[in-house]
């Protein structure tokens, strides 16, 4: 699935196209792309042609597209210019699995796995489609209305508006947004006697972080994958914020990991973080610090990585009991 890194290459690359650009046209090929829609708010191609887009916002795995009415009078040049009410909905995407949003000349060939097509016009790049392209039909689109967030911060990469769509609202910041609390952080993992990397997964904590990012992260840190959340001192767990916001920034500075042609930017490119993986994949070879062999094992519904050596679970005898309790 992609995670975060992989998230915002796709914002960052949709964001100079769509911003101010007016949706012309909207065609769902696979109506099981629109799962998240609600249709009693309104269909979904009505909802959307006419409208401007403002900006393209992410937080966690989530993107959208918040959008204004379409302007009664002016080119959209002019309407760009024009003082703007706050949005009070926007498109919302998730990639899902497989999902993709790739951007695209009207002429180019259809891909066969597309689902969902928007036609944009620019008052600078012309018209483009934004194609939904997503083999496993996992990921969606939906029209969802906006809301205020808890901190009255903006909601978040790529947002300057404190607002957020509802199916948002109960994802927490990730830990490259600006607005992501250190100390709250630190203060959740003090109360959760359960294994470090589930705590890492819970998108309510700290959002994006995948499957991936956090053996990379915990590997860094020198942190087994199951050791209890609360056992970790203030520092450590400083440490190991700092490894998660490293290994993400390296991984985005490398356009995300690419395993096959599923994960992609907005120009059908791979990213190439997959090269730089410590321990996530690289089970059966040599601990990049220590030379132990990387060993792989079964985490809930999938899999960690990790060194026996380096990683070693260190559980007191107070914590083993409190885990467990029923």
């Amino acid at each position: 699935m992609p995670e975060l890194p992989e998230v915002e290459v796709v914002r960052a690359g949709l964001e100079p196209a769509v911003t101010g650009a007016l949706i012309t046209s909207v065609e769902v090929r696979e109506p099981r792309s629109l799962k998240r829609h609600d249709a009693a708010a309104g269909a979904f191609d009505a909802r959307l042609e006419g409208r401007m887009i403002t900006a393209a916002c992410r937080r966690g795995k989530f993107l959208w597209l918040p959008l204004l009415g379409l302007p009664p009078h002016g080119t959209p040049r002019e309407a760009d210019a024009a003082p703007r009410p706050a949005p009070r909905d926007a498109l919302l995407v998730h990639l899902g699995m497989s999902g993709q949003v790739l951007l695209r000349e009207p002429g180019a060939d259809d891909d066969r796995n597309l689902r969902i097509r928007l036609g944009i016009e620019h008052a600078e790049h012309g018209e483009l489609r934004v194609d939904f392209v997503d083999q496993r039909i996992f990921g969606s689109m939906a029209v969802d209305a906006l809301v205020p967030t808890a901190d009255g911060m903006p909601g978040g990469r790529g947002s300057d508006q404190p607002t957020l769509p509802t199916q948002v609202a109960h994802i927490g910041r990730d830990p490259l947004d600006p607005a992501f609390d250190d100390d709250a952080f630190i203060a959740t993992l003090r109360k959760r006697p359960s294994g470090i990397k589930r705590v890492l997964l819970d998108q309510g904590v700290a959002s994006g972080i995948g499957n991936i990012y956090a053996d990379e992260a915990l590997w860094a840190a020198r942190i087994h994958y199951d050791q209890p959340a609360a056992t970790l001192g203030t520092k450590r767990a400083r440490l190991l914020l700092a490894e998660v916001r490293l290994v993400l920034a390296k991984a985005l500075a490398e356009g995300g990991t690419s395993f096959d042609a599923q994960y992609v930017n907005v120009n059908g490119a791979s990213g190439y973080f997959s090269h730089s993986l410590n321990a996530y994949g690289r089970q059966g070879t040599p601990c990049a610090r220590c030379g132990t062999l990387l060993v792989r094992e079964r985490f809930m519904n999938r899999a960690s990585h990790l060194c026996p050596r380096c990683q070693r679970l260190r559980v007191p005898a107070r914590a083993a009991a409190i885990r467990q309790v029923p």
